[in-house]
């Protein structure tokens, strides 16, 4: 066999050496730490537990599902709008609480007043359910069955959630002439299909909070779907595996089937970015240990097609959440508290060994970060123009966020209780375009009033741009850190980025193409967080609006905005950087006048600085 002929030195293409600034990261460091994500990964295996449920209650469930069926259709019939704040709502309140008291339940009105979205500030209503008497055989505390009553007056609401209410009354007729070992307390709240108003505002009390043991929430349990448990809350908590492994057992039994659970990678997503439309999700947050039985996936039924019952389904549920109910008055004080874990179905990781996994997995890039700073700084690169670079960017993006919460604050975009808004209302599916475009416009403004010195003005030099680069993988480096210490889960919305935007300067010559595909894979976490609203919820177009309002309304973390604005700004450097965009800023002989409002904003930073130091202005 001839060996072809060398091809002339002219026509190689020689890859750059190690350490120049087309190759600036080590490669070998930040292999070698990834060895490092071992250790957590081995710890994580062994935090997998397999919880027992709870025994089984010794006598079958006696729920009605006639019964059940005829309460559901009086109440959906006789009250068909229970919007929060209407003549409906107050009715459809008086009578559950003509029922709830007939079977000796002594009922406590909890009243309260928020701001919805499209309604304005109304007045709502709770519904507590207790014993009248509570034997020497019975504990204080107390196992919750909640089910919220309203709708948002689109259809008559039969499944959600006439259906879990009349299960709620149901379960109050069965259960309150038990003689059990726990207090059961029965809830009918208001404003679950608004942000889950009644239960947050239940959670909020000291001593539903100290008493409780286990919350029970019934949803939409007349739908033609699986049954389905739901177990997300406000924030990265789970309830005990001992409450979920019994509630599997209890509509297994029913239905001889296991649950639909949500996947695994959903459950990631929940803890990252806690968010849940269903009742449970306060008294998480509050540390008190729930679980929704459903037949609907995370978004309830449309409401506009809410008009018929699966009867079965409503009693199948019903049975299961009856023996759950009496399997956790056996040994309720198993289910105390919360926790953070991944339910596999009868296995579930810890959080803790998941969070250290999360964290590990950032060292590589930052040991690879610090030994592109130190290798710099040895060549004597100064970072000081590529700083004033991204301070510059970063205020651009503090605009943006400060004029979010101008709007919210006008009233231009949905504010209002801490909650979130219910998918199918027009706060949620209709964009403010007026509003959007204003901000949009205000945005702009602020960015062109920075632009003129972060635009190049001629050639730049590779070390410039490599200058650019690290500092904003410094950025990122302190968004991941803030990010560990207030919420380690929320890093695999940032880890794609810090991964992968470290290797820019080596695809800087690269095709367009495959640059493009390299900066989309560090944006794949915020836009995986919008992609699973767009499909779990049915939101489709309308999820990055929906995400929006979740900030606006105050229910998602400031602590997490915050973050996510700085890693905006790191994001536009790397873009600019991998893309040929990139100057470094200008020196100050080099820099154009100062307008008049960059003049004003100047001399009126001097003049309180000197303020502050008690020195005459002039």
């Amino acid at each position: 066999m001839v060996a072809s002929p060398p091809r002339p030195a002219a026509n190689r293409r020689r890859r750059p050496r190690r350490g120049s600034v087309e190759r600036p990261v080590s490669g070998r460091i930040y292999r070698a730490a990834w060895a490092l994500v071992a250790i957590p990964l081995v710890v994580a295996a062994f935090t997998v537990g397999r919880p027992a449920p709870l025994p089984r209650p010794a006598l079958p469930p006696s729920f009605d599902q006639a019964v059940a069926e005829r309460l559901a259709r009086s109440l959906a019939e006789a009250y068909p709008d229970r919007t929060p704040g209407s003549t409906g709502a107050r009715a459809a309140a008086g009578w559950v609480e003509e029922q709830l008291t007939a079977y000796n339940l002594r009922v406590e009105r909890q009243t309260f007043a928020r701001t919805i979205p499209g309604l304005g500030t109304v007045t709502l209503t709770n519904l507590l359910a207790r014993p009248l008497r509570v034997g020497p055989q019975r504990s204080a505390e107390t196992i919750l069955v909640l089910a919220h009553r309203d709708n948002l007056g689109l259809s008559q609401g039969l499944d959600d959630n006439a259906s879990g209410t009349a299960a709620l009354i149901e379960l109050a007729r069965n259960l309150s002439t038990l003689t059990v070992s726990h207090t059961i307390v029965f809830a009918s709240t208001d404003g679950g299909a608004w942000g889950n108003l009644g239960a947050a505002a239940l959670a909020d009390r000291a001593d539903v909070r100290g008493q409780t043991l286990a919350v029970v929430n019934l949803d939409s349990l007349g739908g033609n779907g699986s049954p389905r448990l739901e177990f997300a809350g406000d924030s990265p908590r789970s309830p005990t595996g001992v409450l979920l492994a019994t509630a599997e057992a209890s509509v297994l039994d029913q239905t001889g089937r296991a649950p639909a659970l949500p996947g695994a990678v959903a459950q990631l997503l929940d803890l990252a970015f806690p968010f849940s439309l269903q009742d449970h999700a306060p008294f998480l947050a509050a540390d008190v240990s729930a679980v929704t039985l459903t037949s609907t996936s995370g978004r309830p039924p449309p409401p506009r097609e809410d008009t018929a019952l699966s009867v079965e389904q409503l009693g199948v549920l019903g049975r299961a959440a009856q023996s759950l109910v009496v399997s956790l008055d056996a040994a309720a004080e198993t289910t105390r508290g919360t926790a953070s874990f991944v339910y596999l179905g009868g296995r579930f990781i810890r959080g803790a060994g998941i969070q250290f996994v999360l964290v590990v997995a950032l060292v590589p890039a930052l040991l690879a970060t610090l030994d592109l700073f130190a290798r710099l700084r040895r060549r004597g690169l100064l970072l000081g123009s590529a700083l004033r670079s991204f301070r510059s960017r970063l205020l651009a993006w503090l605009w943006l966020g400060a004029l979010g919460a101008l709007f919210t604050a006008a009233g231009a975009f949905p504010g209002g209780a801490s909650r979130p808004l219910a998918p199918d209302t027009a706060a949620a599916e209709t964009w403010p375009l007026e509003a959007l475009l204003g901000l949009g416009a205000l945005a702009l403004a602020g960015w062109l009033f920075t632009r003129g010195r972060l635009v190049p003005r001629g050639p730049v030099e590779r070390a410039d741009e490599l200058g650019g680069h690290l500092v904003a993988m410094l950025a990122l480096g302190g968004v991941g850190l803030a990010v560990a210490l207030t919420n380690a889960f929320a890093l695999i919305l940032f880890l794609p980025s810090v991964h992968a935007w470290l290797w820019a300067p080596h695809f800087r010559d690269r095709p367009v193409l495959v640059r493009a595909l390299l900066y989309a894979l560090g944006l794949a976490g915020p836009a995986g967080l919008v992609a699973s609203f767009a499909t779990r919820y049915g939101l489709g177009f309308d999820a990055p609006w929906y995400v929006a309002t979740l900030f606006t309304t105050g229910y998602a973390s400031t602590a997490l905005l915050a973050c996510l604005l700085v890693w905006a700004a790191a994001a536009a450097q790397v873009g600019v950087v991998l893309f040929g965009r990139y100057a470094p800023y200008p020196p100050a002989a080099e820099r154009a006048p100062r307008g008049p409002i960059r003049t004003a904003i100047r001399s009126g930073a001097r003049a309180a600085r000197r303020r502050r130091a008690g020195r005459p202005e002039s």
